[in-house]
């Protein structure tokens, strides 16, 4: 996200809109909200592209695409080949987030999984890109808190 603009209590209203009814229209979202069609539709192309209003992938369980498991991979990198790395587990199908991380772990990989088998595969895959010097492997039980903004939403939404 662009860090120039930080979003308002107005595209926050906009997003929670959103957030309820993804599919809302333009029109039907400056109804609800008491705004002009012209303003929502602005805001709205301002937040995609400034990076705020990210894909729709998030939506998509990936036990719906036949990977109901979920672990997280830690690992060491040599901090030289960072970029390479990076590349190498964009390149896993597998690999559905990677964040770099500060502390003696350099990386959190998130993996799905069709199976325990096709995990130990990632995970060997994963460890064997060059570059790559250690990891650790842990397997998610259940999934407590799933990944939420409405709260920090609404908050925004009642910034005045």
């Amino acid at each position: 996200m662009n860090s120039e603009r930080t979003l308002d209590a107005t595209d926050a209203r906009i997003l929670l809109a959103l957030a309820a009814d993804p599919r809302a229209t333009v029109v039907a979202l400056a109804e609800q909200l008491g705004l002009s069609r012209n303003t929502v539709q602005a805001r709205v192309a301002r937040m995609e592209q400034s990076g705020a209003l990210s894909s729709f992938e998030r939506r998509i369980t990936p036990k719906a695409l036949g990977h109901p498991l979920t672990a997280f991979v830690t690992a060491q990198v040599n901090q030289h080949q960072l970029a390479e790395v990076s590349r190498a587990l964009a390149g896993i199908a597998e690999v559905v987030e990677v964040f770099g991380l500060s502390g003696e772990t350099d990386l959190l990989v998130r993996v799905v999984a069709a199976d325990a088998e096709n995990l130990y595969r990632v995970a060997g895959q994963i460890l064997a890109v060059p570059g790559i010097e250690r990891t650790t492997t842990a397997l998610a039980m259940r999934e407590l808190v799933p990944h939420r903004l409405t709260p920090l939403l609404r908050r925004a939404a009642n910034r005045r």
